[in-house]
């Protein structure tokens, strides 16, 4: 039967030193830890994004330019989203990537004015649009299949 003997290695006294250890370590702790303390938020928890390659918080759905809070999830807000692909405007729940599907598309060509005003039949915000300098602005819901865009 084998038994593993406990060794001690002494190292010696030039390489021991804290600089070569603790200092450089310290150094780039530090640095890190402000890096990311810049990102944390009060309720929210850091991941980092390959995709986007940086550092995302994850728990809060509430971004900085959403309009009005989300009739189906009731957890992110709408806001008025671009499409990278299609450049197209679209409104879209802050919470697409945990499951809600909550979006309506916009008018393309018309100047655009997301109010933060909710719509009195599906809750969804109202839009100020006109196509033209010499149009009058115009409101509507942004809910594609709200009643009140039939009236």
């Amino acid at each position: 039967m084998l038994v593993a003997k406990n060794r001690v290695r002494v190292v010696p006294a030039s390489l021991a030193s804290s600089r070569n250890f603790v200092k450089s370590t310290e150094k780039k702790a530090d640095v890190f830890r402000s890096e990311i303390e810049q990102y944390f938020d009060k309720n929210g928890y850091l991941s980092w994004s390959s995709k986007k390659k940086k550092y995302i918080i994850l728990g809060t759905n509430s971004p900085k330019n959403g309009l009005v809070d989300c009739p189906q999830c009731h957890v992110g807000q709408l806001m008025v989203i671009r499409s990278r692909t299609t450049k197209k405007r679209f409104m879209g729940c802050s919470n697409y990537y945990n499951g809600c599907r909550a979006s309506s598309p916009l008018l393309q060509k018309a100047k655009l004015r997301a109010t933060k005003i909710r719509c009195e039949l599906c809750l969804w915000p109202i839009v100020l649009f006109r196509y033209s300098r010499k149009q009058k602005w115009s409101r509507q819901c942004s809910n594609f299949v709200c009643k009140s865009r039939k009236l």
